[in-house]
């Protein structure tokens, strides 16, 4: 008998990969954790149903949500990730050696653990001696934080469930109030093909346009997500994305990458006509 995973994309459109076995099941408090392994794209991670990552494919993710701002921000010392406890965005941020703090808040310990067992790919350094993990609420978290963070990524899930709360005008507001005056704060923003994922991005951009005085969005091809095609949001209160990119200076830090360049870099931020429009709308 033939396993499949399916995920509902739309009520009328499906994702399936044949899976060769199931690794890991288990119900933490907050939300169902699977593992499974697949011939086509390896081992990957799903929680209450929903694609998280792919051993194949989550590079394109983790370097694109972590390198874009490290490019632009010529000092980052301080950084919060919020969500991520696969591990990825760390691994990433770990490449840099002037960073010297980074504190990852998970609200699912259980997460981290199964990560840490299943997926070693992307939970390869969470045991490096700048990562501090807080098992907590972001949303809470983030509340007590005042001027202390370079540069924060939220690494969250979808608009509901646990991560509803990190989509929040109050959200937003607090991470400003986090970073330091020169800080950058970068999200998972969404796809912009299909309607509820469209007006989910919407959403969360009309929140951080109020909030942040630049406010860019730039976008990247990961197969396992919903079409395929996945935006990501950059706010700052300094640099713009583009303008500020220091292409040199990270070129000669020579970070190994299988997808993000800083030629890339840009052309990521000429969005298609009919997502400036979706944005253009909200703004």
């Amino acid at each position: 008998m033939e396993l499949w995973f399916t995920e509902a994309h739309t009520p009328f459109v499906n994702l399936s990969i044949k899976v060769e076995r199931q690794l890991f099941s288990g119900q933490s408090d907050f939300q169902r954790i699977d593992v499974f392994d697949s011939k086509e794209f390896g081992r990957f991670l799903t929680l209450d149903g929903y694609m998280m990552l792919t051993e194949k494919d989550e590079f394109i993710y983790h370097e694109m949500i972590t390198h874009v701002p490290m490019a632009v921000h010529p000092h980052v010392k301080n950084v919060l990730v919020i969500g991520g406890g696969d591990g990825g965005v760390v691994r990433e941020l770990t490449r840099y050696p002037d960073i010297q703090a980074i504190d990852l808040v998970e609200i699912d310990e259980l997460v981290v653990e199964v990560c840490k067992k299943y997926l070693p790919q992307t939970a390869c350094r969470l045991s490096d001696p700048r990562v501090h993990i807080f098992y907590e609420d972001g949303l809470k978290f983030i509340r007590s934080c005042n001027d202390h963070y370079d540069l924060i990524i939220v690494d969250s899930t979808d608009p509901f469930g646990p991560g509803e709360g990190l989509f929040t005008r109050e959200f937003y507001g607090n991470c400003y109030k986090a970073l330091h005056e020169d800080g950058i704060l970068v999200n998972q923003h969404e796809s912009p093909f299909y309607d509820a994922d469209a007006a989910a991005m919407q959403r969360a951009h009309k929140r951080i346009v109020e909030s942040f005085p630049i406010s860019r969005i730039y976008q990247a091809q990961i197969p396992t997500y919903p079409s395929g095609y996945w935006l990501f949001g950059f706010a700052s209160k300094k640099y713009h994305p583009v303008h500020d990119l220091n292409a040199a200076a990270w070129n000669l830090l020579g970070i190994p990458t299988r997808y993000y360049n800083t030629k890339l870099h840009a052309g990521a931020f000429a969005l298609p006509t009919y997502v400036e429009e979706l944005l253009h709308d909200v703004e």
